[in-house]
Formats: structure tokens, sequence, C-alpha cells
């Protein structure tokens, strides 16, 4: 870590009132942010406060509407990202920017200047790799690439042009334990060479961990510049939403019936050319508990929630049992009126039509339930429907009702579990739940999955945070390269054992759970 020692210059950046407004929206309002040489500074806030606004200003993406950027205290203006790259600047986005059938090194020099032979690329490749312990192989094609490999060449990339500011957003979200603090060492030895950091994160332990200074956005606004080693994760979260976020209450009695899922020996071929394989997954959900499966992007969630809400239907019925009924065979809306409900990972797109109003969207999973009769739509009935998902889910909205696409990422997620909730379903399958949400929406969403399982119903939770899953779920497994370990208590689990089942390593010895 950085010594904390007081600034002998000015700023390497400083925003000074930086404001941006789309019609009545002030997106941001007047805020003011300073970056030291050298510094890693947590930008926090939640959904819809206007990170993502002022980042996309400093990288030159989006014009301010008023304010300014000061660069080593001299005024100014960021016009694109390529002379913000030509300052400085690199940036790390949420969602990686690369090309699947191209190689490793390929990727890396479509993002560099002309100048750039494939053969100098492979070069500095190796030479960066070793000097910040960033493995890569120059030729591997990135779509055979774990999620934590991908993210290396994102950053391999930015240190190719030689950063004095380098921006993460959401770095760790689809990392394991082990390689989140990989990755945290590295930002620590580019911290000590004098490279600042804006560290864009949800996950407010990591950014106690790394940063000395964080500025907190509220609806546009700076509320607060801390030091976050002095508070805790709750007073930040607490800051962030604008009032106290508490735990999730798991205390009410878990006593688990009967099976309300069972999955044997499901095996499936993949959809696509990258697609993964699903071999022999057995797995049993019970009434009344909330069932984990961890594993890093690409090891065969997608297929598994396919294959278990029906997107996909399996070679043998026999292989998918819901309330006691084969349903292997059956489409989406059959295992509906089973008493399922499914939540997919996208949610715009997949789980809502975008251009579409609320009132419509309950229709993707309520139409083969109450909101229509002999064949016809009932309109009414799907407002009632919306009406009650807003109110009860803290869903917030623009006037009348909108489509979806006018919704916050958060507020959209939170609309889109409650639509399923709502109908007191007896199983639900629930892909990424909480994913790029904040505090608040993450943990009224996590307390309704709790809730409803607590009431008797059976949940199953697909997700990449893992203190997602050790705060809800009552068993949990881990699924890598289309295999599920057993389910196993989430007491026999560690956060390193899983990291490690994620990876495909096994414990040498004693571990922290019985094989």
């Amino acid at each position: 870590m950085k010594a904390d020692v007081p600034p002998s210059g000015p700023p390497l950046v400083e925003l000074k009132g930086i404001s941006k407004r789309y019609g009545d929206l002030l997106a941001n309002d007047e805020i003011d942010l300073s970056i030291e040489p050298g510094e890693i500074h947590a930008l926090l806030g939640e959904n819809g406060a206007g990170k993502s606004t002022l980042v996309k200003i400093l990288y030159g993406v989006i014009e301010p509407s008023a304010g300014e950027i000061r660069w080593e205290g001299q005024p100014i203006t960021i016009a694109s990202p390529v002379e913000a790259r030509s300052l400085g600047l690199g940036m790390v986005f949420q969602h990686f920017s690369l090309f699947d059938e191209l190689s490793v090194a390929e990727n890396i020099a479509v993002a560099l200047s002309d100048d750039w032979s494939l053969s100098t690329v492979r070069d500095k490749l190796g030479e960066i790799s070793r000097t910040y312990g960033l493995a890569l192989d120059a030729d591997r094609a990135v779509w055979t690439l774990s999620a934590g490999e991908r993210q290396r060449i994102e950053i391999v990339r930015c240190l190719l042009q030689n950063p004095r500011l380098l921006i993460l957003d959401e770095p760790t979200s689809v990392l394991t334990p082990q390689e989140a603090e990989h990755l945290f060492t590295t930002l620590d030895r580019l911290s000590e060479e004098g490279c600042s950091i804006l560290y864009i994160s949800h996950k407010l332990e990591e950014v106690r961990r790394l940063c000395r200074r964080a500025t907190i956005l509220r609806a546009g606004r700076v509320v607060a510049t801390i030091d976050p080693r002095a508070s805790s994760a709750r007073e930040i979260a607490a800051l962030m939403v604008g009032n106290a976020v508490g735990d999730i209450r798991t205390d009410a009695p878990h006593h688990p019936q009967g099976e309300t899922l069972r999955v044997s020996n499901l095996s499936m071929t993949p959809a696509g050319l990258h697609g993964q394989a699903l071999r022999d997954i057995n797995l049993v959900a019970r009434a009344g508990e909330v069932v984990g499966i961890a594993g890093v992007a690409g090891n065969g969630q997608s297929e598994l929630f396919a294959a278990l809400s029906g997107e996909r239907l399996a070679d043998h019925p026999e292989s998918i049992a819901i309330n006691g009924k084969l349903s292997g065979a059956m489409g989406i809306d059959a295992r509906r009126r089973l008493g399922a409900a499914f939540v997919p990972e996208e949610r715009l797109g997949h789980a809502a039509a975008p251009t579409h109003s609320l009132s419509e969207n309950t229709l993707i999973s309520h139409a083969a339930t109450e909101v229509s009769r002999s064949g016809f739509i009932l309109m009414n009935a799907a407002r009632r429907v919306a009406r009650s998902i807003v109110q009860g889910f803290d869903v917030r909205t623009p006037e009348g009702d909108p489509q979806a696409r006018k919704l916050s990422g958060g507020n959209l997620q939170k609309f889109v579990i409650g639509r399923e909730i709502i109908r007191r379903p007896k199983l639900i399958i629930v892909d990424q739940p909480t994913w790029g949400v904040d505090a608040g929406a993450a943990r009224l969403i996590r307390q309704a999955l709790v809730d409803l399982a607590r009431e008797g119903s059976a949940v199953v939770v697909i997700s990449q945070d893992l203190d997602e899953l050790f705060e809800v779920a009552d068993r949990m497994a881990v699924i890598h390269q289309g295999t599920l370990s057993p389910l196993r208590p989430i007491g026999e689990w560690t956060k390193e054992a899983v990291g490690l089942e994620m990876l495909g390593v096994a414990q040498a010895q004693g571990g922290a759970h019985a094989v």
C-alpha cells in the first residue's frame, strides 16, 4: 500500500463544478473530485447516482454542461476517448470489449495505434505480464479464457499505453476470491509506481481494503468524501442510499420440506459454437430453502438456467422434475403452470422487453396464469399487477406506465424479480439476482428471496457474487466447466474453498468441506 503522505504538488486530475443536464434531468450537479498521483480513489453511489455520467465525462465520451477539468493544475478539454488516452487515461469497463475469435495479442493490437506490430505487442505483452504477474498466453483465443484472464487483457491493454490514471468499473464482479486478491496486488504495485486509480465498486469491503479516499455520490451530487478505512461497510452504504442498510434477516425457522426441484443426470450439448456442455448435473432444491450455485462466468450457468427454465428442452424428460412432474420436455409456460418462476441474467432484452410498458412486461410471466382468460389478455389486470410490483418492491419509475428501458438498471431488476415473486411461486430460479445493482436494491432483492423461501418456496440462486451466496444460501454447490459439485450446507464452505472449486483446483488436504 502506498504510504499516507500529504501531496507535494497539484492533484493529477481535478474536477470542478462538473454538471451534466439531459433535459429536466440533472445527472451530475456541480461535482468536485480530485485524485492525487499514485492514489487509489473510490467513486461510490447507488444506481442512478451519476457515477457513469461522471466517468464518461472524464474519459471524453460525453461533454459536460458546466464545470472544468484540470490536469496537473491546468484546465483542459477532453473531447474524445482518443484524447483521454493521449493524456494518459486508461479505462477497464465492467463489460469486456473483446473479440472472442481473436487471440490475446490480436485483441490488444486492435486497440493500439498502427505503429504497433503484432510481434511488438507479443514482446511487450510478455514484459508487462512478467512485471505485474498478469500471466497471459499471447496466442490463445479469447473464447477459451476465464473471466479473470479476459480482465487481464483489458488491464494489459491499458498498461501498454503507459496510463497515469486507470479507471476501473466493477473490476471484481466476475472474479474468484483468488483472482480478486491477485488484482489487488497488481493495483497496489501500480499505485506505488505512481499510477493513480479511480475505483468504482459496489463491494465495499474491497474498497475499504484498497482505498484511502472515497467520493460518494447520491442523486448526482457529492454527499461525502471519506476515508473508507474509518467507516464500516454498513456506514458507507448508508451514505450511498441515504438511510441505514440493514443485514439480511435469515433467522426465521429453516425447515426444508419435500423436493420441489430434482435434476437427475442432466447432460446437454452446447447451443452455440462457444457454449458450455452440461455434464451429469444432479441437483435437489427443497421447499423452504435457498440453494446457491457459484461459478466463474462461462462455466455453464447460462446453459443450466436455460435447461431449468425450459428455454432449452432436455433430451430426456426425466432429467428434470418440478413438484414431482417430469418436466424436461416441457416449455416455459408449462413449467410456470406447475408453480415455477424464472429470472434470467440479462434484464433488458431477456427478462424485459425494452420498448414495452411495465404492465405489458408483466405478460411475459403472468400471461400463462392470472392476466389472461380464454386466450384473451386482461390489460386492466396486467396494470394492477404492475402497480403492485412497483409499490411492493420500491421500484422508482417515471410517471404513469413507463417503458422498461426508461428505468435504471437497479429499478428494472427490482421489477423483474418482483414480477416473479408476487406470484408466490413454489419454485423460483434466479440467475445473477443483484448484478450491477446498488446496496439498497441488493438488500431488498436478497431479503425478498430469503423471505419467499421461509414461506415455503424452493429458491435457486445462480450467482458470481460469493458475498451474496454466503448471505442468503442454506446449501451451495459450484459449477465448473459444466459439472456441478455436490451440494453442501453453507457452513461447510469457506470463500477460499469455493474459489478453488470455481477455478477447478481440488483442495490438496484438510479442506473446509468433506469430499
